[in-house]
């Protein structure tokens, strides 16, 4: 009979119960990792957006500070990620009219002994999420959609890239 481990699941102890994964003998390495997400609306409120005429202020500013602060704050919400000493967060966004979206991207590096995935996703959701936040006025029927991992490059895994990018 394998054990959790050699099967792959390394988040559980030998019991079978959560633990967070012991990283002590990795060395200290260059991570980065980028992570996608769609907010879908009105097209008047896409146009909002763009103007800076939204009520409740700056959407995508707000957006972008929320998105960091997201990124720094992924270990008190995702139960078995490391608290990590972040080096860099971006939160950058794509105004689409043809498609009435905007794309939201998150890149967070670090120079440490595990992954940044979790921190690019929560960082992107949390941006989306702060856009609906500051829009849900004006367009409740907004839809946030196709949260990703796009790429990702460092530690054992290697490098990762998404090949459909949507």
């Amino acid at each position: 009979m394998r054990t959790l481990k050699e099967k792959g699941l390394t988040h559980f102890n030998e019991e079978g119960r959560a633990r967070m994964v012991d990283v002590s003998g990795k060395d200290n390495t260059f991570r980065q990792a980028t992570a996608g997400v769609t907010v879908f609306m009105k097209k008047d409120t896409l146009q909002l957006i763009r103007e800076g005429k939204m009520a409740k202020g700056d959407v995508l500013a707000v957006a972008q500070v929320a998105g960091i602060m997201a990124a720094k704050q992924t270990p008190s919400l995702i139960p078995m990620c490391h608290p990590l000493l972040l080096t860099g967060v971006d939160i950058t966004f794509q105004l689409n009219e043809v498609k009435n979206c905007l794309a939201v991207e998150a890149t967070v590096k670090v120079n440490g002994q595990t992954g940044v995935e979790m921190e690019a996703l929560t960082a992107a959701a949390a941006a989306a999420l702060t856009v609906y936040d500051m829009c849900k006025a004006v367009d409740r029927g907004m839809e946030i959609s196709n949260l990703r991992l796009l790429e990702k490059m460092g530690g054992k895994s290697g490098y990762y890239c998404r090949e459909e990018q949507q």
